[in-house]
């Protein structure tokens, strides 16, 4: 039977303090600094660029603004949850406390991999951007010791405690931003191809057009807007570290999805725009569609410029993203919930960091990567279930939400949704829902295996957690859970929607 401690039911979380390790160093322009670098609109777009183009051409745009508006109503639910439980690990925490223990520990689970499984995959996908910076010839032995190398470096700066962390967030933010603005800007006015009106327009060869409906095409376009719209998490994994976060961290989440989002549309229509060909980056002609443009626009040695541009956004996005990794094995592993907990709990009072969780944080990515060198099938299909793998984990979170309103909670942070908070929690999860199919749908024309490659990889994952959960009872261990019903009625609601 669990040892239940006193709870505080103002915020539902342990009395006698969940955390308290942590510096608050961090204050919002350095907690939204995090998340943008997180969300990385330069990442996000050019890893889904050509692949959205492929299967919709230009249209594919409008996915960007109908994917943000998505993940904003997303975005607001967790500023509402942590604004409450504003406790580092955002997503285990979160939901320890409005379900339980069992819902709480699957849910970080499920994140845990996830998280980790991108640092890998984003480390990776720097390699060639490093490469072409540095001259080196490109092998798969060259791109693996690349990716461990941009791990590293996150790793070290990470280490460096939360103040160097909030700056180093901040010098990528600024960098990002003022390159995606200068990119885009260059690029119409130099080499612009297009007007907007191909924004409308179906490129597709008309045996493609026969086959398959436009609509279908447009909405598998949405990969480029659901693999971008997350990282606003990451401003809740560290709230033990900013400064008044129950009104910081809302804003600054919905303030990501701002300036992410507008980032993101701004530089991809700067690259709709420039391509000279839209039918030959569909029937496959074109594979590399961005450094085509690039190339045209800026010369080898603008490009070079430009590629070690994308290269600060990648090293930025890799810190942020093991940054949050890193708080929530260390939430998990004070509650003694994963193994070698002791280790993951370990707290450095001299650098304000969990150096452990932030070492796994580097060890885990790094093995995945170094899977591709025995086989490319299995390093794609780990990454595969990367992105569901953060959807559910974010789903989770708004139906455990949801679940607390049915049974009378009653948010009671300084941040709450007031009368919008039905409307816009049962939307956020309407189209979390959505997302998830999308990222699940199988690839045609390719064995089942591979085409169902996503969800194979999901059902592993789940079910290795599942059976550690009932195997090992991880919930029956560490602090007290709770279920925020049981303090429906102890605070009076604020409906503050700022």
């Amino acid at each position: 039977m669990d040892t239940q401690s006193t709870l505080n039911p103002a915020t539902g979380s342990n009395a006698h303090d969940e955390g308290g390790d942590f510096k608050r160093d961090m204050g919002f322009w350095g907690n939204l600094a995090l998340g943008f670098t997180y969300l990385s609109p330069v990442v996000g777009v050019y890893a889904t660029f050509a692949a959205s183009m492929a299967l919709a051409g230009p249209p594919a745009f409008w996915m960007l603004i109908l994917a943000g508006a998505g993940q904003l109503l997303v975005a607001t639910v967790f500023g509402e949850v942590v604004s409450q439980y504003p406790i580092a690990g955002g997503i285990y925490p979160w939901n320890k406390h409005l379900w339980g223990k069992k819902w709480g520990w699957m849910s970080g689970w499920i994140y845990m991999i996830a998280i980790n499984v991108t640092i890998a995959s984003v480390a990776y996908g720097a390699g060639p951007f490093l490469g072409a910076l540095l001259g080196i010839e490109m092998s798969p032995i060259a791109n693996v010791l690349l990716a461990l190398f941009i791990i590293f470096l996150a790793t070290i700066a990470n280490l460096c405690g939360t103040k160097f962390l909030a700056n180093v967030a901040f010098v990528g933010f600024v960098v990002e931003i003022f390159a995606t603005a200068a990119i885009g800007v260059w690029l119409l006015l130099t080499v612009r191809k297009h007007d907007l009106s191909v924004l409308f327009q179906d490129f597709r060869p008309a045996d493609m057009q026969d086959q398959t409906p436009f609509a279908l095409a447009f909405v598998g376009a949405a990969i480029m807007g659901i693999y971008l719209y997350y990282g606003f998490e990451a401003n809740g994994d560290v709230a033990e570290e900013v400064r008044n976060p129950g009104r910081v961290i809302p804003k600054a989440m919905r303030m990501t999805i701002y300036v992410g989002g507008l980032a993101s549309m701004f530089i991809a229509l700067g690259l709709i725009l420039s391509v000279g060909s839209f039918e030959d980056i569909i029937n496959g002609t074109i594979p590399d569609p961005i450094t085509v443009v690039f190339l045209e626009a800026f010369g080898p040695v603008g490009f070079k410029l430009v590629m070690a541009v994308v290269l600060v956004s990648f090293l930025s996005c890799t810190i942020s993203l093991q940054a949050a990794a890193s708080r929530l094995m260390y939430s998990m592993g004070r509650d003694n919930q994963l193994p070698f907990s002791h280790l993951l709990a370990k707290f450095s009072r001299t650098r304000a960091v969990p150096p452990y969780a932030l070492i796994v944080a580097g060890a885990i990515p790094s093995a995945v990567i170094l899977i591709s060198l025995l086989s490319e099938n299995a390093l794609l299909a780990i990454i595969s279930f990367a992105s569901f793998g953060i959807y559910l984990a974010f789903a989770s979170v708004v139906f455990a939400s949801i679940r607390a309103r049915v049974k009378g909670w009653k948010p009671s942070g300084e941040f709450t949704m007031g009368k919008w908070g039905w409307l816009i929690s049962i939307s956020a999860l309407v189209y979390q829902i959505f997302a998830m199919v999308i990222v699940l749908w199988p690839v045609p024309d390719v064995p089942w295996y591979d085409a169902w490659i996503v969800g194979l990889m999901s059902l592993v994952v789940v079910g290795v957690g599942a059976l550690y959960l009932f195997t090992s009872h991880p919930e029956r261990r560490g602090r007290a859970g709770g279920d925020a019903t049981q303090f429906a009625h102890a605070v009076p609601e604020r409906t503050k929607f700022d």
